[in-house]
């Protein structure tokens, strides 16, 4: 994946350029998701799986915040709660300055127009009975939005905007192939013309062979339409080359977060560093080569007590298990959650 997209994006400038003087447009604050578990050994229940336990972070206009880390973190559950497919547990979202964390059905449906999202299986989130026309037009409808010259110019427009034959309006999901379904998915996301898209790993089940089109697509539509990204995804290579800050994640918190920069050149979280050595070209990582981790994941339902990454962390010491590291800038850098983190560059 790294050469497709390598080869696609090296001379292409950063992608959203006006991204970093943009006013903010989201705002996280200590956001939470614990999902109860019923039943097991004790009366009162089984606990909760804290699967994302007090995130903060910002997306300006314009811009891609990446939100990576291994399976199981809590990505997904961010971005759905982002777009309020999920209830957040505790803390607030706060989109152009308007608190939307618990807003009901009935405040949420103008916020659709500028919140949307592209889901990660192009296969199961669009419904096989229906059109592309339909599918597509759905939320024109839902909303009660009529653009000019009707709805189905409307929609033939977005298709031939994401690349797609517009004389396809009458076809079936079926008949397409699994890059195809991803930007019909694209198109309905853009049907409402939002200000930001949750992209849930939108690349992660299509074929290695067409994941760099779907990226340049998403970037050449960010370009021209001003569109902010949190986009969510665990091929590193993928982010670097579309995402201008990104968010490292593990079990449910953020443990760095940096411009792409920062990230990828001078990552200082003990995880970051590992997840960077696992990238393919390890030519660019010196005599160390590949971190492997030891250990399992550790289960978000009995979290370790202080900093999470402990149990895995070559660094770790007594402090570690007794006090969770803040998440600060520290000597200059990126603001990341370690007591003890790395210094100097990946060589």
């Amino acid at each position: 994946m790294s050469e497709n997209v390598s080869t696609a994006t090296a001379t292409a400038p950063a992608a959203g350029g006006t991204g970093a003087a943009g006013a903010t447009l989201l705002r996280v604050e200590g956001l939470t998701k614990h999902f109860p578990v019923r039943g097991g050994l004790k009366p009162g229940g089984g606990g909760a799986v804290r699967a994302v336990d007090g995130l903060d972070f910002e997306v300006r206009a314009g811009e891609t915040l990446g939100l990576v880390g291994e399976s199981g973190c809590g990505k997904t559950t961010t971005g759905r709660m982002l777009v309020r497919l999920l209830e957040p547990t505790g803390g607030k979202i706060v989109f152009e300055d308007r608190d939307i964390t618990h807003a009901g059905r009935r405040e949420l449906r103008p916020l659709r127009q500028d919140l949307q999202i592209i889901f990660q299986d192009p296969y199961a989130s669009l419904n096989p009975r229906h059109t592309v026309g339909r599918i597509v037009s759905m939320p024109l409808e839902v909303n009660g939005i009529k653009p000019p010259g009707g709805v189905k110019r409307r929609v033939q427009e977005l298709l031939e905007l994401v690349g797609l034959n517009p004389e396809h309006y009458n076809r079936y999901p079926h008949e397409f192939s699994g890059g195809q379904r991803q930007r019909i998915g694209i198109a309905r996301a853009l049907a409402l013309r939002p200000k930001l898209i949750v992209a849930d790993e939108p690349v992660s089940a299509l074929d290695v062979s067409i994941q760099a089109q779907v990226i340049n697509l998403l970037r050449d539509l960010q370009r021209e339409l001003g569109l902010a990204f949190v986009f969510i995804a665990h091929d590193l290579a993928v982010v670097r080359h579309f995402c201008q800050r990104v968010a490292v994640m593990y079990l449910g918190k953020i443990v760095e977060i940096g411009d792409r920069t920062e990230i990828y050149e001078r990552p200082r979280h003990p995880y970051t560093r590992a997840l960077l050595s696992a990238i393919p070209d390890v030519t660019q990582l010196g005599p160390a080569g590949r971190i492997r981790l030891t250990g399992d994941v550790p289960t978000p339902l009995n979290p370790p007590t202080g900093c999470r990454f402990r149990t895995r962390c070559w660094k770790a010491q007594d402090r570690c298990a007794t006090e969770e590291p803040a998440l600060v800038a520290r000597d200059g850098g990126a603001p990341v959650a370690c007591h003890f983190p790395e210094s100097g560059e990946l060589r």
